[in-house]
């Protein structure tokens, strides 16, 4: 059976959150084509949603958050369709991280290759103390690509090239250690975690994480100077929105009392 998407919105106190889950536990929910493309389509229908606040990206079932892409379709793959099938994932990466609200990685357990691609495309991580990660493609005579560029700059680039040079698995707690993930917790508080996070991303302004989040990306990709000169262009169109003017006017008036 291939791995379903699966995309559910929930209506929280502070907005609209879609958890969109990655559904093949019985194959570690790893993609094909076909998921890979259905994960992108799926992310991509949620720009348009005006409502929504946050995402969280999820494996279905306690063993695993993804466990990459389908080793039978690497080992299928030929020069002739390399670079399309590769293609193919750095389009899903970019889904996740142009998304325009936060992305949570709620990560249940392994976390391999393209799928820690994924994770690193999100803006916050979330692991369950089981879980487990690393990038093996050398392992199977392929380098690892597209977000493994970003790897260094969660974790230093030391400790990336062992990851990337080795192919070795880590845990969660080293994971931490390391700046790979944010939070790691026992599994059964994984959900409680997420929603913690949740929360406080809809505590702030809808407009201003969005602002942020663009901002994050620049800060990512871009030059320095230019990232400061976007950073003040979004600081002066904040007040256009009227946003920090209700806010701020809201956390005046708790204040006072």
């Amino acid at each position: 059976m291939a791995t379903r998407i699966v995309t559910a919105l929930e209506e929280r106190s502070g907005g609209r959150v879609a958890r969109v889950t990655l559904d093949n536990p019985a194959k570690l929910n790893c993609l094909d084509a076909a998921a890979i493309l259905a994960l992108t389509d799926s992310l991509r229908a949620l720009y348009a949603d005006e409502l929504l606040r946050a995402v969280v990206l999820s494996g279905a079932g306690p063993k695993a958050f993804c466990g990459g892409v389908n080793v039978e379709d690497l080992g299928a793959t030929t020069q002739a369709t390399a670079r399309e099938g590769i293609t193919r994932l750095y389009h899903c990466i970019r889904a996740v991280s142009e998304c325009p609200v936060p992305v949570i990685a709620r990560l249940n357990g392994y976390c391999i290759g393209g799928a820690l691609e994924l994770a690193a495309a999100c803006d916050l991580r979330v692991a369950a103390d089981h879980a487990r990660f690393g990038m093996p493609e050398v392992r199977l005579g392929i380098p690892s690509v597209i977000q493994a560029a970003l790897l260094p700059r969660l974790m230093g680039a030391g400790r990336a090239r062992w990851l990337l040079l080795t192919g070795e698995l880590i845990d969660a707690a080293e994971a931490l250690r390391w700046g790979l993930v944010e939070r790691v917790v026992p599994m059964n508080l994984l959900d409680a975690e997420v929603d913690t996070a949740l929360d406080a991303i809809l505590a702030g302004g809808a407009l201003a994480i969005q602002a942020q989040k663009r901002l994050n990306q620049d800060y990512e990709e871009l030059p320095l100077a230019q990232s400061i000169a976007a950073s003040i262009d979004e600081f002066e169109a904040a007040y256009a929105t009227g946003e920090p003017a209700r806010l701020i006017g809201e956390y005046l008036s708790r204040r006072r009392k």
